[in-house]
């Protein structure tokens, strides 16, 4: 494994933990901060907020990073994180909290990049293998981060959004002192101002027949993939009545099977089954995990349903892989930054769309929450069914 490979994967680590310190605790900051005694809607409108933002500044970033390099656009975006975390960690009303989520959303482009970055140095046939190291590399972050969130957090409610600031801070003089740049800036192409413009890429992207369907597959992924993030802490107490160290142990939990599929299923599962076909196991086991947590009355069930959650990413690589093949070399950047917005626009309403769901039967059957995530997941269903890995380019004779 090259050297530039083992530090991007290092810093998608790092920016894991950071952002799994404050899963289990932010609900509580909620409380502490606004003296409500149900926090659901103010935690699906903090990550609507933060994914607006990021929809509309996404596409601008990547087109920036194929402009100017990689390096450049990834230092902006922790510095962003860093300042973010450190608005959480002092807020002591609500608005504060806004503006943090405001700055990290205007420069969230840490996983953009490092998507890009691992297409720049990769060929076309490692490439699902190495998207399943970076899911890998984000679940080992989430075994730590998570755990140790909930024992920082059962401490003192504002010690992980600290923890998250030092770490964002330590991520940024890895990039700074040790990452090289793998796509140097292309002076020779004249600033257009309308590459400012998040329709641009949008339209560019659209423009591509082959990318719509998986397009529109990666928004129901990550449409499904916010319910997690907005009701597991809720979920979890009070169905189960967990504490904060609960919570974080059950995510925690989660990341070690994550970490240990992504590094090791991906790459054999497209390869036996298809990309396509790997999809729709993948997503045939997180059904199954869904629909045995909504019947569930105690804790250890949850648990026992990690690995079929597990199993639901490991076709997420496969068809991150068939994107990356719709671009040019010098339009990747673009490209991640245009799925990112679209994990955005499913990032806006998904938050919005669980926490209303979950406010709607919180107080008769939580658990309905995750049928609800089934019951959109099937639309995704007969799209899976229609995607096709392109034809091979044709070689210069």
């Amino acid at each position: 494994m090259n050297k530039p490979l083992v530090i991007i994967l290092g810093a998608v680590t790092l920016d894991a933990i950071g952002i799994g310190l404050i899963f289990p605790i932010l609900p509580r900051l909620l409380e502490t901060v606004t003296h409500a005694d149900n926090v659901a809607p103010y935690v699906g409108v903090i990550y609507a907020l933060y994914a607006a933002i990021q929809f509309v500044f996404a596409p601008v970033l990547g087109v920036m990073s194929d402009r100017f390099g990689r390096r450049p656009v990834l230092l902006l975006s922790l510095a962003g994180a860093a300042i973010d975390y450190l608005f959480m960690a002092f807020a002591p009303e609500l608005w504060m909290l806004v503006v943090g989520r405001a700055i990290a959303g205007l420069t969230s482009a840490n996983m953009v990049i490092a998507t890009a970055y691992i297409t720049d140095i990769t060929p076309e046939a490692q490439r699902a293998q190495r998207f399943g190291l970076f899911h890998a590399m984000f679940g080992i972050g989430f075994i730590v981060g998570p755990v140790l969130g909930g024992l920082l957090g059962d401490i003192w409610v504002r010690a992980p959004f600290l923890a998250a600031a030092g770490l964002n801070g330590l991520n940024f003089l890895l990039a700074l002192l040790l990452l090289p740049e793998s796509r140097p800036g292309r002076r020779d192409v004249r600033f257009d101002l309308r590459s400012l413009n998040p329709l641009v890429p949008l339209a560019w992207a659209f423009s591509l027949k082959g990318l719509l369907p998986l397009i529109a597959v990666f928004f129901i992924l990550n449409f499904v993939g916010n319910m997690y993030g907005t009701v597991w802490a809720l979920f979890g107490t009070d169905a189960f009545e967990w504490n904060g160290l609960m919570v974080g142990l059950s995510l925690g939990g989660y990341g070690v099977f994550h970490a240990a599929v992504q590094a090791l299923l991906p790459g054999p599962a497209s390869r036996r089954l298809g990309e396509r076909n790997a999809l729709l196991v993948g997503m045939a086991c997180e059904i199954i995990g869904l629909l045995l947590t909504a019947i569930a009355t105690q804790g250890w069930v949850v648990f026992a349903v990690l690995p079929l959650y597990a199993l639901g990413g490991v076709g997420v690589p496969a068809l991150q892989s068939l994107t990356t093949q719709q671009a040019d070399a010098d339009k990747q950047g673009q490209l991640q930054g245009v799925m990112a917005s679209i994990v955005s626009v499913a990032s806006i309403f998904g938050p919005l769309f669980f926490s209303a769901v979950y406010f709607g039967v919180r107080d008769t059957w939580p658990g309905l929450v995750w049928a609800a995530g089934v019951a959109v997941y099937l639309l995704a269903i007969p799209l899976i069914l229609g995607v096709r890995r392109p034809p091979p380019a044709p070689q210069p004779a």
